[in-house]
Formats: C-alpha cells, sequence, structure tokens
C-alpha cells in the first residue's frame, strides 16, 4: 500500500499538468485604437448633432421668460427682459378653467387610452396568433386593410354614431373606440410578436386543461411585456398629444385637454399671448418627456426584443 500512494499521486500530478498544458486561457481580444483626431472629430459632430436636436427645447424653455414685447423684436436665445409673469398667467388658467384641470383632462384621456389599447390588442392579437377560426385570413386582411384608410375617412360617420347616442361633449367618444381594437398599428405589433413563439407551451396547457383564458394570461400576457409596453407608451404619447379628436367631439372649455387649451391663448380677432402660449406648450411638453425617459429602456427592449430569450 505505501509503495502505490506515491505512484498514484505521481500520476495524479501528471494528469493535472497535462490538463494545464493543453488548454490554454484564450487569447486577449485585440482593442482597436483609434486616432486621437478621429476621437476629436468624432466628438464634435456628436456634439453639433446633439445641439441641433436639443436646440427647440432650449429656445423653448428660454423663451417661457419673455414677456410678450419682445415675440418678434429678440429671435435670440436669451431674453432682454426676463420675467416670470408668464407662467404666472398660465397657472391662472383660461376661459375660467384652471390649468390643473386641463392637466387632469388629459391624463384621463392618455391613461384610458393606454389600458383600452394595451388590453384590447393583446386580446385580438391572441386571437388572430393563436386560435384556428374559419376567416381568419379574411378578417386579419381587413385589419391591416384598416392601416391604409385614412383616420378622416371616418370621422363623419363616428360622429353621427356618437352624436345620436348623446355621447358628444364627453370623453366616451375618445374612450370607447380604444377598447374595441380599433388600433390595428399595435394589434399587428403584438401578432408577431406572439407568432414567434413556440406553441409547445400552448399544446402542454391544454393538455393540463388550460382554456383560452388561463393561456393568455397565465402564459402569453407574461411574455408578451416587451411589446405591451411599447404599445402602452406609443398610446400615452398619441393620446396626450391629439388634437384632433378632442377638437371634434368636446365643446365645453371645462372638458378640454391641453392641446384644445392651448388654443384659447390664441385668439384670431384680439391679439395673441405669445408668452402664456409658448409657456403653456413646455408645460404640456414636461409630462410626455418624463414619461418616455422613464420608460426608454422599455421602449427599446420591446422593439428590439423578438420572440423569447434564451
Amino acid at each position: 500500500m505505501s509503495l502505490n500512494a506515491p505512484t498514484s499521486a505521481s500520476a495524479t500530478e501528471i494528469t493535472f499538468a497535462a490538463q494545464q498544458t493543453l488548454v490554454q486561457p484564450p487569447a486577449p481580444r485585440r482593442k482597436v485604437k483609434r486616432k486621437t483626431w478621429q476621437t476629436i472629430i468624432w466628438l464634435v459632430v456628436l456634439i453639433a448633432l446633439t445641439a441641433i436636436v436639443l436646440y427647440p427645447m432650449v429656445w423653448l424653455l428660454f423663451a417661457t421668460f419673455k414677456p410678450n414685447s419682445e415675440f418678434g423684436t429678440n429671435p435670440g436665445l436669451i431674453p432682454n427682459n426676463p420675467t416670470i409673469d408668464n407662467y404666472v398667467k398660465v397657472m391662472e388658467g383660461i376661459a375660467g378653467v384652471p390649468m390643473w384641470k386641463f392637466f387632469w383632462n388629459s391624463l384621463v384621456l392618455a391613461v384610458a387610452a393606454v389600458v383600452g389599447t394595451v388590453l384590447s390588442s393583446a386580446l385580438a392579437a391572441y386571437a388572430f396568433a393563436r386560435v384556428q377560426f374559419k376567416g381568419l385570413g379574411i378578417f386579419f386582411a381587413a385589419m391591416i386593410g384598416t392601416l391604409l384608410l385614412p383616420f378622416h375617412v371616418v370621422i363623419i360617420p363616428q360622429y353621427i354614431i356618437f352624436n345620436n347616442l348623446d355621447m358628444v361633449d364627453t370623453f366616451w367618444p375618445l374612450i370607447l373606440p380604444k377598447f374595441l381594437a380599433t388600433e390595428a398599428f399595435f394589434v399587428f405589433l403584438l401578432v408577431q410578436f406572439m407568432r414567434q413563439m413556440p406553441r409547445d407551451m400552448d399544446e402542454a396547457a391544454k393538455i393540463d386543461g388550460a382554456g383560452h383564458v388561463r393561456i393568455f394570461w397565465a402564459i402569453i400576457l407574461p411574455l408578451i411585456k416587451p411589446a405591451l409596453i411599447t404599445c402602452a407608451i406609443f398610446s400615452f404619447i398619441w393620446a396626450w398629444n391629439d388634437f384632433l379628436g378632442p377638437l371634434l367631439y368636446l365643446t365645453s372649455p371645462e372638458n378640454y385637454p391641453l392641446p384644445i387649451a392651448l388654443r384659447l391663448y390664441n385668439d384670431q380677432t384680439s391679439s395673441s399671448d405669445y408668452g402664456a402660449t409658448v409657456t403653456a406648450s413646455f408645460i404640456a411638453l414636461l409630462p410626455v418627456l418624463l414619461f418616455f425617459l422613464v420608460f426608454q429602456r422599455f421602449l427599446v427592449d420591446g422593439v428590439a426584443t423578438q420572440g423569447l430569450k434564451g
């Protein structure tokens, strides 16, 4: 036994040494060295592009501190006589309606649009992508065909319908269509996302006794979260900035959202308050900007993600 122990130990050492010799660590990746003048050129180009993109926002910010007398006479960036009267005037509201009411109306419309669009589009996309029924291709082609139909074509029929239902000057004409999967763009986006998922999960769930509702809620919905967030971001921005829809259906100032309220500061029959208009525009832009900055990562994931990872 004493003679075999050293032999076994030496064999182990030889094997370990051979492994160390055969398994070589990967060669370090070669770093591409960029010349100094190339780096400087890229930096200058990026700074110039950033300045061009951000200049309108910066100009709008500084313009909120300009008095009305400087609009048209001082096209520069910095106001000659800075003032905060524009902010005071905007916060007081217009047409007897405070500014927070306009914000609240826009928030209600935007949140309702997000909930309705995401829920109805996901249900419609599941039907097109995971359920086999007669006439599937015809209905899907008709849904895609609505993308080619301008919104102005359906304005008059929709207005007649909502007018007969006594819904004009309410939020219902702007909210109700969102819950009926009328946004074909979002339905198509979710359909393409669902079609790239393997059907093995659906089959396994059906074997366990799950129906379409359980499969949609417990399996499909968690997996399409990036696409749902993308739909939510776009629907929020579109609803927040919508002008034509509220202009058609809302007639009372207390029901106006922010895009319609901005129109009140410019009256063609009298002098326009450019300072208040610019200030209200900047304030109305802040929620959308913050919303986009917060959810930018999810937006990129939703657009870049293709099916399942891993």
